[in-house]
């Protein structure tokens, strides 16, 4: 254990000083980005650890590992974010314990995500996903990795703003594997910035930007973000999944 707490500690630092000297280089003061560590496929013991280095957002992609890791360290100052893809039938769990959901996509998921939030008795902040990849596809059209196309995200965001137990927070992307934006992530992610400045004009307090990881978190903050996922740099390459 004291060797997974020293070979996170010396991770987490590693990715502190990129977001540190990306803030720098693009004038910000680094207070205006928060990392999320995205713990998928770790155990609970290593949440405890990186609450223990001061970590205070975590994220998560599938529920069935996220609720009972959210219930074991339920003790812990954290604020947990579902970050994966999110079909309707997990939206009862991933109410239970979230408080952010970064994965809006269609108004079918806000409606149920609604019904599960006041069924809750919590108010759940979220995110709409923006498939650039989709950028010149028809309305409501997702991307390949999830996310609505942008000329989407008026009507998502209206929805939530109407929704009970929801409030529209901003906006999420992942750097498009294909389309326009194919490894651009900087031009990706400017282009997300646009975006945002359109959404936070009818709602202004949906005013984060969750975009950047491992790889591209340091175009993510040039670019603007908020929020920026990292999981592999904090935590080490993910054993495969089954």
């Amino acid at each position: 254990m004291t060797d997974r707490r020293t070979e996170l500690a010396d991770n987490l630092a590693r990715v502190e000083e990129r977001i540190s000297a990306a803030c720098a280089a693009a004038g910000r003061p680094r207070e205006d980005v928060t990392l999320i560590v995205v713990t998928k496929t770790y155990p609970a013991s290593d949440v405890r650890i990186l609450a223990e280095l001061g970590v205070r957002h975590v994220a998560e992609n599938r529920d069935q590992d996220a609720a009972p890791k959210a219930a074991e360290c339920a003790d812990l100052p954290l604020t947990w974010h579902f970050v994966g893809q999110l079909q309707t039938n997990k939206v009862r769990s991933v109410a239970g314990y979230a408080d952010f959901v970064h994965s809006v996509d269609r108004t079918r998921l806000v409606t149920a995500l609604s019904a599960a939030a006041v069924k809750a008795g919590r108010t759940l902040d979220c995110l709409i996903q923006v498939a650039l990849d989709a950028e010149s596809g028809e309305t409501g059209k997702r991307g390949e990795r999830g996310g609505v196309a942008p000329d989407g995200v008026t009507e998502l965001a209206d929805a939530l703003a109407g929704a009970e137990g929801l409030r529209p927070a901003g906006l999420m992307t992942v750097a498009p594997l294909v389309g326009p934006y194919a490894g651009r992530p900087r031009a990706a992610f400017d282009r997300l910035m646009e975006i945002s400045t359109g959404l936070r004009a009818a709602h202004p307090a949906a005013n984060m930007v969750s975009a950047g990881m491992s790889a591209d978190l340091d175009d993510a903050v040039a670019a603007g973000a908020t929020h920026v996922r990292v999981g592999s740099a904090v935590l080490g390459v993910r054993p495969r999944l089954g």
